[in-house]
């Protein structure tokens, strides 16, 4: 290997690895975020590093270290023990979440790189069906904003097609890739099959949008879909969610519920929701309640379910009328 036809982050890699984890820890607690990035997905290509490529790179310099037949590492390892060393280890968990350095790298990772505004004006003309899966690839907060710069008219087919997407072959991803490696640069490969997409990632997704958006967003999929805009609506907020409200938004909630409704819907919830609810109404009306609840006999599962579903559209109701605000919901979007 031709020392001058390594790239400066490359250099930096093999020095670096030649040094060992201490001192790797202690530069990159100097380096900004970026630069820890580049000189890691180095580092993770190399196994070995022949000894005198090591050599010159230490001449290079200005270091001296003993001559030996070579130097093998475990790249990954490496990575992983040298960031964890940095001294900060919020910023550790992040950089290491982030490109994987257990063993795999996250595919499109160069999308993962690029602004939301830039990698929207490049998705802009694909396919909803390659958005969605080339969303479902990337963090949460990444594709929320990415979905944000899309086209408004777009986004619910896309969110629709992601809560549809279960797992994705490697030649799949291979395919998008290589379409996309003339605008976006370096094309990653994967060997296994990913998990991505599902109800889960898109409640995660529209919870990042911002305040609001699922709103527009389930609209436009129950037009297509109605039973996987409820379920998508089911899973942003449920039943058992109502322990999260503050006192006066429980109130708010419950002044719509009559007491044989909530009676059943508390049927099968947990002791915490039981106690939060009681709490938030009359002594005479808890008490009732709490009698009812002995002496009812076994219910259906269902009926219950559907009770308490009833009572989460109450509440998505009045968040959506602005009555009440449900925390969690829509990003950062807090009353003040």
């Amino acid at each position: 290997m031709d020392i001058n036809k390594l790239t400066g982050a490359e250099k930096a890699a093999m020095l670096l690895m030649c040094l060992g984890e201490e001192a790797t820890a202690r530069v990159f607690a100097l380096l900004d975020d970026d630069e820890v990035r580049q000189i890691s997905r180095c580092m993770m290509k190399i196994d070995h590093i022949p000894a005198q490529l090591s050599r010159e790179i230490l001449a290079d310099f200005h270091r001296t270290q003993k001559s030996k037949a070579g130097l093998f590492v475990r790249g990954n390892e490496f990575v992983k023990n040298a960031i964890s060393g940095s001294g900060d280890q919020e910023r550790a968990d992040k950089l290491i979440e982030e490109f994987g350095c257990e063993k795999e790298t996250r595919p499109l990772e160069t999308i993962a790189l690029m602004q939301s505004h830039m990698v929207a004006s490049l998705l802009e003309a694909e396919h909803p069906q390659t958005v969605a899966l080339i969303l479902s690839t990337q963090k949460v907060e990444h594709a929320a904003k990415i979905l944000n710069n899309l086209p408004e008219d777009r986004r619910s087919d896309i969110i629709y097609r992601i809560a549809r997407i279960d797992q994705v072959s490697p030649d799949i991803v291979r395919r998008i890739e290589e379409a996309l490696h003339m605008e976006i640069g370096v094309v990653t490969r994967r060997d296994q099959q990913q998990q991505v997409g599902g109800v889960g990632r898109v409640v995660d997704i529209i919870n990042h949008m911002g305040h609001g958006a699922e709103r527009t967003i389930l609209s436009g999929i129950e037009q297509t879909d109605t039973e996987m805009a409820e379920e998508i609506r089911r899973s942003m907020f449920t039943f058992e969610d109502l322990t999260i409200l503050d006192g006066r938004t429980l109130q708010a909630i419950l002044r719509e519920v009559n007491n044989d409704q909530l009676t059943l819907a508390l049927k099968s919830s947990s002791d915490a929701l039981k106690e939060a609810i009681f709490q938030n109404i009359s002594s005479r009306a808890a008490e009732m309640i709490r009698d009812d609840l002995e002496a009812m006999g076994p219910v259906k599962l269902s009926e219950v379910e559907t009770m308490q579903q009833t009572i989460v559209k109450i509440a998505l109701k009045l968040e959506e009328e602005e009555k009440i605000f449900i925390p969690g919901r829509g990003g950062n979007d807090a009353l003040v």
